[in-house]
């Protein structure tokens, strides 16, 4: 065959070691925050009563399973690339994002089943005892959420984790809210109505979780980068003709990979192509990880023309361009 391919293959690890051992301090202080005052805020329930703590309390709970499961994911993400895993275990932390968004969904439908219940069976609650507690855990959630802020932009492990803390936040202030309606006017319903409140809080963060690792998972392309945008800017270039097969997707947190086929002139200056090609894909749209194959127009007419009949010679090497 008389194509003449270049790959530029550039391997950017924007969330490397480094970021990840940033993610498991991160976890590990919000970790020891939220398991030590879940239980203040259980025993805070149950003295007051109210569901509205009880429901926060489990939201914790879930917090805490969810910084569990992002410290293993954390790990396991580090550990090297195998022959059948080239891409390495990355991909952990997305599925310990997916399990985080299911687990709040179940969160989300057993508080909302029991505030139900509630409604229709109120019982005495302390609404002053309620503030005081619900005020504690927002305190821990804001110093949680201001932990994690730095990594989850990053990661969509530490962004799962991170929307736990920041639906349970809100959720506090529901309870707070709750507990001075109680105290002030009497209104016991307002105890379950925040634990509804907290249940489609919850089911919002899981919605938004689940959709972005269930794209990653797909092989999508990320929500951030425009692909017709990409393909535009990639066409204008001086000496190409025409590009097809173009791919845009993500391994693992920030690390967007793109692979196409630029079909080029038989005279071009190949080599340099791929480095104008590089240089915009890394300076206008911060892609690391390309492949990218470059076609001979000739050659290219005339395989399109073959339709795939024609093969190369036993030991036939094809030309290439490589760029590391």
């Amino acid at each position: 065959m008389a194509h003449a391919h270049g790959h530029g293959h550039e391997h950017g690890h924007q969330h490397g070691h480094a970021g990840r051992a940033g993610d498991r301090r991160r976890l590990v202080i919000v970790l020891a925050l939220s398991s030590t005052y879940m239980f203040a805020e259980a025993a805070g329930g149950l003295v007051t009563g109210s569901l509205a703590l009880l429901a926060d309390a489990g939201h914790l709970l879930s917090d805490v399973a969810s910084l569990v499961l992002g410290l293993f994911a954390v790990w396991a993400a580090q550990r090297p690339a195998t022959a059948q895993r080239t891409y390495g275990h990355t991909r952990i932390e997305i599925l310990a994002a997916l399990v985080q968004g299911v687990a709040l969904v179940a969160v989300a439908l057993m508080i909302a089943i029991e505030a139900i219940e509630r409604l229709g069976n109120g019982g005495a609650v302390d609404g002053r005892g309620m503030m005081f507690v619900a005020s504690g855990a927002l305190l821990v959630n804001s110093i949680g959420m201001l932990v994690l802020s730095a990594g989850r932009k990053d990661s969509i492990n530490i962004r799962g984790v991170w929307l736990h803390v920041a639906s349970d936040a809100l959720g506090s202030l529901g309870v707070i809210a709750a507990g001075f309606c109680i105290w002030m006017f009497g209104w016991l319903w307002a105890d379950p109505a925040v634990s509804m409140v907290i249940s489609a809080l919850v089911l919002f963060a899981a919605w938004q979780l689940i959709r972005d690792a269930v794209d990653i998972l797909m092989e999508g392309a990320p929500g951030h980068l425009d692909v017709g945008e990409i393909r535009t800017a990639l066409s204008g270039l001086g000496g190409v003709e025409s590009l097809h097969d173009l791919h845009v997707w993500t391994i693992g947190n920030a690390e967007v990979s793109l692979s196409t086929h630029l079909v080029a002139p038989v005279e071009g200056d190949h080599p340099a192509l791929l480095a104008r090609v590089r240089a915009l894909l890394q300076d206008d749209f911060g892609i690391h990880h390309t492949t990218v194959q470059i076609e001979v127009a000739a050659a290219t007419a005339a395989d399109e023309q073959c339709a795939g009949a024609c093969d190369e010679p036993a030991g036939a090497a094809t030309p290439a361009l490589q760029e590391t």
